[in-house]
């Protein structure tokens, strides 16, 4: 499954130049991933009352072209890998049909004192069956 959510870059979220500060894509990751767990039917509140936690481990990013205050931009996800431990998230960012970023975040489950768990078996499975191995480089 790949889900792209629409963003409109907020004046706040760009740099005295109105370019879209470097962290501002993390923050827009974040609201991709939470919204692909969503549509996927695990809302995030639900996993984190069942006790877990996915901490991002890794996370890494190119940037390839500048968005600017009031642009409209994609955040496209997929899941591109999912262990009994972790998973790994695809993304890039478009306004139109121009590629602005593009990346990836690895997150370990976790309990809720920070230790790492396997992912229960029935949220694994629904988790696994929306991997998209080839997502992860090339065109989706």
């Amino acid at each position: 499954m790949i889900v792209r959510l629409p963003i409109t870059v907020r004046y706040a979220e760009t740099d005295a130049m109105g370019v879209v500060h470097h962290s501002s894509y993390v923050v827009w990751l974040e609201a991709a991933r939470v919204e692909w767990l969503n549509r996927l039917g695990l809302p995030y509140t639900q996993i984190e009352a069942q006790g877990l936690a996915f901490a991002v481990v890794a996370l890494g990013l190119t940037y390839r072209q500048p968005a600017r205050f009031g642009d409209t931009v994609e955040v496209e996800v997929c899941l591109t890998e999912a262990t009994s431990r972790t998973l790994r998230y695809a993304y890039r960012v478009w306004r139109g049909g121009t590629l602005l970023a593009e990346g990836f975040t690895r997150h370990l489950c976790q309990s809720p004192q920070g230790r790492a768990m396997r992912i229960p078996e029935a949220i694994q499975a629904r988790l696994a069956a929306q991997v998209r191995p080839d997502a992860g480089a090339g065109p989706w």
